[in-house]
């Protein structure tokens, strides 16, 4: 998905579409999740891991192709709908395997920094990887044949996920307690704290969405060729997996409330200085350190989530959180599009750093919020 999110926009940009219709296309990666995020959360809690990631990694390989195939705008956004849905499904079904394995907050924290390595890791392999092949696979730099080849990797590479998955042992089905009434995803967010610990997940969501959607409009607009591009992508994502795989031996000594509040004001104050860097070098460095920032709210998010909300609901609440960030993700990217081509693409940073700079007091209330489920 992270590939194809650099490669389609990036073609649509080279047809002479606007960053609004970027936008909207940029939007479509989350689309999808939206409306399967509650589904295939209630899917993983009644089947596990396996089947998920078969059905997710068959739709995945099928919308990267078919852009392969008609590398045209229509197509284009097919293919954001089909990947951006299966990466959804595929990280329910992970994540809620994930933390039932795990024992205890410490454990928690230190599985889910471990995790979340894979998609940062993934969000270095596939935007470099798409860039290079847009440069160099063609006849040209930048020709369609380079786009194909691009979309052909992304085709490929979720089969590597299928073939991995199938060794994983399925852990047992958790049995939920009876009652008369069935219980709705809706009323756990009549839990004061899982609202706001959603709210503080939606603000660091928007924070990846704008930097994902302005890199490479600002880097169109200076010139950047799609390669450099990538590398600046490549290396937010980088720092982000190098931060993750430094926390689960620092787990014992972090507690989740505040390194959400120090992501947050940390990336406001980078979000301020980011449009005023002129240079692709300069970008990168940015990037990097908003890479170090954002890294860390994930695992604590999924350790905060996990020890909140009953086992036998985890993939429902998964589901739920899921569909909260990819609605505002369907809507943001419009909004910047839109924001950006009329107020100019660096009130879009400015705009979204102050939001989350004010919205770092909801992290300092989550303090009292870790009482465990039994």
């Amino acid at each position: 998905m992270a590939g194809t999110r650099l490669a389609a926009p990036l073609l649509a940009l080279r047809e002479g579409y606007s960053p609004v219709a970027v936008g909207v296309l940029l939007a479509l990666f989350a689309l999808a999740p939206v409306f399967l995020a509650l589904p295939a959360g209630r899917f993983a809690d009644r089947h596990g891991l396996k089947r998920p990631i078969t059905y997710s990694v068959f739709a995945a390989c099928t919308g990267a192709g078919l852009a392969v195939a008609f590398p045209v705008f229509p197509v284009l956004c097919l293919a954001a709908l089909m990947t951006g849905g299966a990466t959804g499904a595929a990280v329910i079904s992970l994540q809620r395997h994930v933390g039932r394995a795990a024992r205890g907050s410490l454990q928690l924290r230190q599985v889910f920094s471990w995790l979340a390595i894979g998609p940062a890791v993934s969000n270095f392999i596939g935007p470099f990887t798409a860039g290079l092949l847009i440069d160099h696979a063609g006849p040209t730099t930048g020709s369609l044949w380079g786009f194909r080849a691009a979309f052909l990797l992304m085709a490929v590479l979720p089969l590597a996920s299928w073939f991995l998955v199938q060794r994983t042992r399925e852990l047992p089905p958790v049995i939920a307690a009876s009652s008369d009434k069935k219980p709705k995803a809706w009323d756990l967010l009549r839990e004061p704290m899982f609202r706001r610990l959603m709210l503080v997940n939606w603000f660091l969501s928007s924070c990846w969405d704008v930097h994902t959607f302005v890199v490479p409009v600002l880097g169109f607009e200076r010139g950047i060729s799609a390669s450099v591009i990538g590398s600046i992508l490549g290396a937010f994502a980088l720092a982000a997996a190098a931060i993750r795989l430094v926390m689960p031996m620092l787990a014992a000594h972090l507690r989740e409330w505040k390194v959400l509040a120090f992501a947050m004001l940390s990336t406001a104050v980078l979000f301020g200085v980011y449009p005023l860097m002129r240079s692709a070098l300069a970008m990168g460095v940015c990037s990097v350190l908003l890479g170090f920032a954002l890294g860390m709210v994930q695992p604590m998010i999924m350790s905060m989530l996990h020890q909140m909300t009953p086992e036998a609901r985890h993939g429902e609440a998964l589901g739920l959180r899921l569909m909260a960030i990819n609605a505002s993700s369907v809507m943001m990217p419009m909004l910047f599009g839109s924001a950006g081509a009329l107020v100019g693409i660096a009130a879009v940073f400015w705009v979204t750093g102050a939001m989350v700079g004010l919205g770092s007091r909801l992290a300092w209330l989550l303090k009292d919020s870790l009482k465990p489920h039994t």
